[in-house]
Formats: structure tokens, C-alpha cells, sequence
């Protein structure tokens, strides 16, 4: 099997292009910082190709950090938890799974959030991640007849303020709550504009 070159046609260094890339995922910057930081290095380029390098080996750089990654992160303890979501004016429901470092094992979207579906889940991710010593979970009487059946009940923990983890892992993917006042919106259109300008 052959190993493909990313780099084949590129005049630039894979290691610069990487670290380009890296500096821009890795941390909060632009394209412009990114540019700044590496002209402070010696690296002549343009935010441009850093966005071109961006959009062109960002996806390949995550598929091989995934990669490295998978027997490697921590089976001590997982937050599960679903929220509601609505697509096209439908009700579905988001279950996601995440370890206690705060990194997302599982994304899954379900109809009906019951115990087939969180059976299902819990089955999916077991499968793919092996098994936990403790699964923190709110108290959705789902989860307990899922685990029971499939043989985890003991490793539950539930109540309090444990499931935060997952609980602020959502506000990532699902888009902020607003009080719905106009003078918000205003606000916000008027930001906009002057950003637009």
C-alpha cells in the first residue's frame, strides 16, 4: 500500500505548513496572528495561504490526531447525556458522550429518547471506546432500564451537579438562548453592520 504524499506539489515544507496549521487550531488566533507569528520566526507568508493550508490539510491533520488517539484516552469516567434539538421544525434528540477530560467520544441523533435509543447508544459507544469504570448520567429513567439490560448498572452514577461536564459540552453545538427581546436583536444587527464595514 502506498503512502500519500499531501505535500506532493507544495514549494513549502510540510513541517512549516503543519505548524501553520497547528497554530491555527490549536489556539485562538487568525489568520492574521498566525501570519504575524511566523514572520517572527522568519516564515514569509500570507494569511491567505494560511487559510488556504487551513482549509486544505486541516481535515487529513484531524484524521491523523484522531488516529494516534484512539486507544489512548482515558476509560475512568464518561458523562452521557441528550438534549432536545429541532431540525427543519422537527423535534429529534442529541445523546452525546463525553470523558471526564471534556473531549466528545460519541455524537448520536435519535427520534425518541426512551430506552431503545439509550440502549443503543450506550451500545454503540461501548463497542467503539471498550468500557468505563464509572458513567455519569442525569436521572432520565431511560438510562437506568438501558443499563440494567445491558449489564452496567452498577458503574451509574447519577444526581447532583456530577453530569456538568456533558451538560456544558452541549453549549458548543447547540446556538445560544436569547431572551427574545427586539432591542437585542437591534443589538446584534447593528454589531453586524459594523463589523460588515
Amino acid at each position: 500500500m502506498k503512502i500519500q504524499n499531501h505535500f506532493k506539489y507544495f514549494k513549502t515544507s510540510p513541517e512549516i505548513i503543519r505548524l501553520a496549521v497547528m497554530y491555527y487550531v490549536r489556539y485562538p488566533l487568525s489568520f492574521r496572528q498566525v501570519e504575524d507569528i511566523l514572520h517572527e520566526r522568519g516564515i514569509d507568508i500570507c494569511h491567505e495561504t494560511v487559510r488556504f493550508w487551513v482549509n486544505r490539510f486541516g481535515k487529513e491533520f484531524a484524521k491523523e490526531i484522531r488516529k494516534k488517539r484512539v486507544g489512548y484516552h482515558s476509560n475512568w469516567q464518561w458523562h452521557l447525556d441528550e438534549v432536545f434539538v429541532k431540525v427543519n421544525g422537527e423535534r429529534f434528540y442529541l445523546w452525546r458522550a463525553v470523558v471526564h477530560e471534556g473531549e466528545v467520544l460519541e455524537c448520536s441523533v435519535t427520534k425518541r429518547r426512551n430506552k431503545a435509543a439509550a440502549k443503543e447508544f450506550l451500545i454503540k459507544i461501548m463497542r467503539k471506546h471498550g468500557s468505563p469504570a464509572i458513567i455519569t448520567t442525569d436521572k432520565l429513567p431511560s438510562y437506568g432500564t438501558a443499563f440494567r439490560e445491558v449489564g452496567v448498572a452498577d458503574r451509574q452514577l447519577c444526581g447532583g451537579r456530577s453530569n456538568n461536564r456533558c451538560e456544558n459540552s452541549h453549549l458548543n453545538t447547540i446556538k445560544p438562548k436569547t431572551d427574545g427581546g427586539i432591542g437585542q436583536w437591534r443589538l446584534l444587527a447593528f454589531r453586524a453592520h459594523i463589523r460588515g464595514l
